[in-house]
């Protein structure tokens, strides 16, 4: 049942945030239970029972219990396929597509772009003193040609999976969230389809529900 999905996290964390965004979209119930990082709630029991690398968000819903974000959202995608948006395609061909740029986000677009955040987000945020200059300036280089494939992929269809907003847009959602209040928006503003489909997909309702959680 909706009513006993549980999602612990906090709205602040990237990975939690891209669970919670899905969420939103199949308008389903939920419980978010907050994991208190700075008390290390997350590196003892019981949470360890339900992630044992000791990271949010853990995931219930009902007897099953999920971790690793991408995972859960595919989840509550094929679980709740009739729900809200249909986050991944019913024809095979079509969901094949959006699960080549899931893989494309996890592996090509989010470690490099997670640099980014470290340096010019969370560093400033908890005193970890000054962003590298020479780190930022290689991760933005390193970024900026992965968004030249994505500006040659954008200029094919409206999303990354096809013509409908799907999860290989939506993970995505998180992280743009931190780097949009950053120098590096630029490489995002620079390039007409990139920044045309980062208008769209942060202007989601869901992601917007986010951003409450988040204050």
């Amino acid at each position: 049942m909706a009513g006993a999905i549980k999602v612990h996290g906090i709205p602040t964390s990237t990975a939690t945030g891209r669970v919670l965004a899905a969420l939103y979209e199949k308008g389903l119930q939920f419980e978010l239970v907050n994991v208190k990082l700075h008390e290390g709630e997350h590196k003892r029991e019981p949470f360890l029972s339900l992630n044992p690398f000791g990271q949010v968000p853990a995931f219930q819903d009902g007897d099953l219990n999920l971790f690793e974000s991408r995972a859960i959202t595919q989840y509550i995608s094929g679980n709740y396929a009739s729900n809200g948006t249909q986050l991944i395609p019913q024809d095979p061909k079509k969901a094949a597509v959006v699960l080549t740029w899931i893989e494309v986000e996890s592996h090509h677009f989010d470690p490099v772009a997670m640099k980014l955040v470290f340096e010019l987000c969370l560093k400033p945020v908890f005193g970890w003193g000054d962003a590298d200059p020479a780190v930022v300036a290689q991760s933005e280089t390193e970024l900026g040609k992965v968004l030249d494939i994505y500006e040659k992929r954008l200029s094919e269809s409206k999303y990354l999976g096809g013509e409908s907003f799907s999860l290989a847009d939506l993970h995505h959602l998180p992280v743009l969230g931190y780097l949009l209040a950053t120098q590096s928006k630029k490489l995002f503003e620079s390039r007409p389809h990139v920044n045309a489909w980062v208008a769209d997909i942060i202007a989601r309702p869901s992601w917007a529900k986010v951003l409450e959680l988040r204050k």
